[in-house]
């Protein structure tokens, strides 16, 4: 396995179970349920945190693959799995180098990660090789705001937010790194709220991809 030393943040880890629940609260459940809706077979999910998205799952899902590279988040991640409505695997590793098989899945989720993730253009690259012919992405970020004052803000913001955040990116334009790594958008909705009291209003996008047959 690689070493997964650069990728823990166990100070953001240790606070990100009370965020998580006050950002389910404040829409992200309704978000999350958007998201998962109609998946079907294997997924594979990066970053799962503390598996905030288990309980989201449909009972159409056969089984959920979640990679998470933080100790402290893959624990927590670990007992949420246990009482999933769907069997959820959660396995050591990082997007950026999945050790899975070429078309080893029906479906991938990346939901509220690709922010953080080292490398973006990677982790998809790495998404569209285990994922099947036609296979489904789905997605839910927050991005880059197309307002100019705003993005420029978050250009500003994000080195510190980055620091203390986990890695997260406020100003990455992650639909742009979804089309560049060869997926086909066929639903998108791209939307701004609030998923957290301390924080101003964020735009999110929330779609479908496709690999190409």
């Amino acid at each position: 396995m690689n070493d997964l030393s650069s990728f823990r943040h166990p100070r953001f880890a240790r606070t990100y179970q009370k965020v998580s629940a006050d950002s389910e609260r404040r829409g992200t459940a309704e978000h999350l349920d958007r998201t998962l809706a109609g998946l079907t077979g294997r997924v594979i999910e990066i970053g799962p945190g503390n598996g905030m998205n288990f309980p989201h799952d449909p009972p159409t899902v056969t089984e959920v693959v979640a990679v998470e590279p933080d100790d402290t988040l893959r624990e927590l991640a670990e007992q949420a799995a246990i009482t999933a409505s769907v069997p959820v695997q959660v396995v050591a590793g990082h997007a950026d180098a999945l050790t899975f098989d070429d078309a080893s899945f029906d479906a991938a989720v990346a939901s509220l990660v690709l922010c953080s993730v080292p490398n973006p253009s990677h982790s998809l690259a790495e998404l569209r090789r285990v994922l099947k012919p036609a296979g489904q992405l789905r997605f839910f970020e927050h991005v880059r705001s197309n307002n100019p004052v705003i993005g420029t803000l978050q250009d500003i913001i994000t080195p510190v937010w980055s620091a203390v955040g986990g890695g997260c990116h406020l100003n990455r334009e992650t639909l742009t790194e979804i089309t560049a790594a060869g997926f086909e958008i066929d639903q998108l909705d791209r939307f701004a709220y609030r998923p957290l009291k301390f924080a101003p209003p964020h735009t999110h996008i929330l779609g479908r991809a496709r690999r190409p047959s």
